[in-house]
């Protein structure tokens, strides 16, 4: 029962991961303008994702367009849309798998725990590749914003700030990571048990039974 508990859980963890990292990929919250310099005025406030960057007024208003060009992307945006994508369709096989490997499920029969202890663990491992390929573009688009905004050579209105769905990213890292890691360990394959063996192989032979009777009397 503990096994799927664990199991469970992992699973409930690895989704949740899931999620939050699918929002993280759409949402055009990666880079925030920063305003250093000495900049009292804020009127206009610039968003920049994955897919499409945001400009945010003070009335209020947000304006929205997605990048004309993927080519025209430097190559460290394009890899990081690579990464996002490439876990979550990792994550997507990784949740069938683990769903069809669950003790609590009837996918493959009750009878065949040996198999899906193997597809649970194989699960738990695509959970992890997958949380280890989403935590690098997260890490590596946070490394350029700090190392450009303390560069002197990069101008004031191109410094950027991290934004909130980074630190979003790394939670749902986490998430994935921990996930994988209890599904796997969940996952155990079933073994039998050696104590009870001694005790069947006394009932089918009495004889035995007698014997080791005698054994404890003459120890005694």
């Amino acid at each position: 029962m503990a096994s799927t508990g664990l199991q469970l859980l992992g699973l409930v963890l690895a989704v949740l991961g899931w999620v939050c990292g699918a929002l993280v990929c759409a949402a055009p919250l990666w880079r925030v303008s920063a305003f250093v310099g000495g900049e009292l005025v804020i009127a206009q406030v610039l968003w920049e994702g994955l897919w499409m960057n945001c400009l945010s007024q003070t009335t209020g208003q947000i304006q929205c367009k997605t990048y004309d060009s993927t080519l025209a992307l430097p190559l460290s945006a394009q890899a990081a849309r690579g990464l996002t994508v490439l876990s979550l369709l990792l994550c997507l096989l990784a949740l069938m798998l683990g769903v069809a490997g669950a003790k609590c499920t009837h996918c493959m029969g009750d009878g065949n725990q040996a198999s899906k202890a193997r597809l649970a663990r194989v699960a738990g491992v695509f959970f992890l590749v997958a949380g280890l390929a989403y935590l690098i573009p997260i890490c590596w688009t946070a490394h350029a914003i700090i190392r450009d905004f303390y560069d002197p050579n990069v101008a004031a209105p191109l410094k950027r700030e991290l934004g909130p769905a980074l630190y979003l990213g790394w939670g749902a890292s986490l998430l994935l990571l921990v996930g994988g890691s209890l599904l796997h360990a969940g996952s155990s394959p079933p073994g039998g048990k050696t104590l009870p063996v001694l005790g069947g192989a006394v009932k089918d032979n009495p004889g035995a039974a007698g014997e080791v009777k005698q054994q404890e009397k003459s120890f005694v």
